[in-house]
């Protein structure tokens, strides 16, 4: 499913050609997550554009750490970084399929939608899917937010990520729950089926 509401956009997006400049070729972590964007109105094709590149960036290599976004001075930090680059991500990729799946997502069963009743259906199914795929990247984020509480890192913080470093805080104390949130996502969409499979689309 994943590569269906991705594939579209294709690897001509890999070359970037800015004005005055030859094109260059996109190939590290920190080159994708540059690419990374929100748009004022999110439009679908926008969020899979920026799943696309957050998906390409997790499984791209890490740049020079010269060329880190944080500043790099020993192994011990470049380590740390590299785990919180990739909890960030995870994170931004679960925020992007949330997205995605509310543009499908119904959080009501009207009676006058009955006649529309198996597209609503399949609308649901999307949603679905994008929550649960949402699910499987909190997994990844909360392993790596875990790998970041060894005591080696504890007095290590690396300045211009360190919103990243909350994040890993927020995991580490369970005020960022994203199981919770899509569960109870992932709860109403299903009764809202329910309230669906039970129309009958002839009625009205």
């Amino acid at each position: 499913m994943k590569k269906t509401l991705i594939g579209i956009i294709g690897t001509a997006l890999l070359f970037i050609n800015a004005p005055g400049t030859e094109a260059y070729l996109v190939q590290y972590k920190e080159q994708f997550y540059r690419l990374f964007h929100l748009h004022y109105i999110q439009y679908p094709d926008d969020t899979m554009e920026n799943i696309y590149w957050l998906e390409r960036a997790i499984a791209a290599d890490f740049a020079n750490p010269l060329y880190a976004l944080a500043r790099i001075e020993d192994e011990v930090q470049w380590e740390k970084y590299r785990y919180l680059f990739m909890m960030h991500v995870h994170l931004k990729l679960i925020e992007q399929y949330l997205f995605l799946g509310n543009k499908w997502n119904k959080r009501n069963a009207y009676f006058y939608n009955a006649p529309w009743k198996e597209q609503n259906l399949e609308s649901l199914e999307t949603a679905e899917t994008c929550f649960r795929t949402a699910l499987s990247y909190w997994n990844a984020a909360r392993e790596w937010a875990e790998k970041i509480q060894d005591r080696r890192f504890r007095y290590i913080n690396l300045r211009n990520v360190q919103h990243w470093e909350d994040e890993a805080g927020r995991i580490a104390d369970m005020s960022l729950d994203y199981e919770k949130i899509i569960n109870r996502e992932l709860a109403l969409l299903q009764q809202v089926r329910e309230k669906f499979q039970a129309m009958d689309e002839n009625t009205y």
